[in-house]
């Protein structure tokens, strides 16, 4: 008789999952040798061997309004993948973030027996608490990224891990600043700015164009400057085609390049404009100075002020436990106001050494999570092993 291959599910349905899917696939793989990969991801995923059923940039969007507008398409690509799951029993499911799509894939899996792993808490200690109910029904372990996650869902319950963030755990980019340079045709000899409007369309969208309105009016402050745009790898051409145009319209005579990775901007940047979300951590861990931006429809945010719990909107300032990293959210998210709050971080002085200290505190706290010396990453497999059943290692 032939042994059943062992099959593993991931599901990742946005630009930072995405990146967390590639490096747990790439250590499962070291420890599964032979298993099969399916599930949701992104195409650099599907590059190491992974069995696309559906793909994440089909169904990356956020906010209670985007959400809904496109619930029947995410919905359908929910079915394809609750096909996908009780036609192939995969042997356990690892759900990175994303909870719209992956709590429901979590109550398919309890109902077929297969033991389910969350990787990356969805923030239910912000907002949407009445979650806890279906993590505590259909997850068997939840793992988390930040600290003080851990004793939110033990005292609910749930079994928990702190095992660090993975970003954490790079370091910094090995390419040189004058490679850099020459790869996108910049100036060396200037001083950059980081522009990170987001990793979703929507997000583009709603962000980019006041952050380049905040950019032009840096530049006639500080005309020794030149800008920084990554466009997340998740993005579709005819999305990336609509950052473009956003940058050709409102970005008309600035001078922005387009880049692919987004760590070597910040790592390379004075100090950055970045969209509340995984950025800021980035950001946060390669010590860049920044400032928060963000904006949605009118009704998400109207709702969210309702429902939101936590002091801060920015990850930094909730691990810091204080307003560390500037917030300009909604309305208070202006060309004006960006400058006035980054510009005395580009230069030398108190308001820079105070943010660079403050975020290399927060940058400790982030690499305290992973047991016995290693990586998130490395902690997340061998938990994935052990609930197979297989010997670690």
């Amino acid at each position: 008789m032939t042994a059943k291959t062992l099959t593993i599910f991931l599901s990742a349905g946005e630009a930072s999952g995405e990146h967390y899917g590639v490096l747990l696939l790439e250590e499962l793989r070291s420890r599964c040798p032979g298993a099969r990969f399916m599930g949701m991801g992104g195409e650099r995923m599907e590059a190491l061997g992974f069995e696309r059923v559906v793909r994440s940039e089909d169904v990356a969007v956020m906010g209670i309004t985007e959400v809904i507008r496109h619930m029947p398409r995410i919905y359908g690509e929910y079915l394809k993948l609750k096909r996908a799951v009780q036609e192939r029993r995969p042997d356990v499911a690892v759900l990175i973030d994303f909870p719209d799509v992956n709590l429901r894939l979590a109550e398919e899996f309890k109902r077929l027996g297969i033991p389910v792993i969350f990787f990356v808490s969805p923030q239910l200690w912000a907002w949407k608490k009445g979650r806890i109910k279906r993590v505590q029904r259909f997850v068997d372990r939840m793992l988390v990224i930040f600290p003080f996650e851990e004793p939110f869902y033990r005292e609910r319950g749930v079994a928990a891990d702190y095992v660090g963030h993975p970003l954490a755990d790079l370091g910094l980019p090995s390419i040189s600043r004058e490679t850099f340079a020459a790869e996108n045709d910049l100036n060396s000899a200037k001083m950059w700015v980081g522009l990170l409007p987001g990793s979703r369309a929507k997000e583009i969208r709603l962000n980019l164009p006041e952050i380049l309105r905040g950019a032009r009016l840096l530049l006639e402050r500080l005309r020794d400057l030149e800008f920084v745009l990554p466009l997340a790898s998740t993005l579709t051409l005819e999305q990336r085609d609509k950052a473009r145009e956003i940058l050709a319209m409102d970005g008309a005579g600035l001078p922005v390049k387009l880049v692919s990775d987004a760590r070597a901007a910040l790592h390379f940047s004075r100090g950055s404009i970045v969209a509340s979300g995984t950025a800021t951590v980035e950001a946060a861990l390669i010590g860049n100075p920044f400032v928060v931006v963000y904006r949605v429809s009118p009704v998400t945010y109207a709702i969210a002020k309702r429902v939101v719990t936590v002091p801060h909107v920015a990850m930094v300032n909730l691990v810091a436990d204080r307003r560390l990293v500037p917030e300009l959210i909604q309305d208070d998210f202006t060309g004006e106001s960006i400058v006035q709050h980054l510009q005395p971080l580009l230069a030398d002085g108190k308001p820079r050494s105070e943010m660079m200290l403050g975020l290399r505190q927060v940058a400790e706290r982030f690499h305290s999570g992973a047991a016995q010396g290693e990586t998130a990453i490395a902690t997340v497999a061998k938990i994935v092993v052990e609930t197979l059943g297989l010997a670690a290692g």
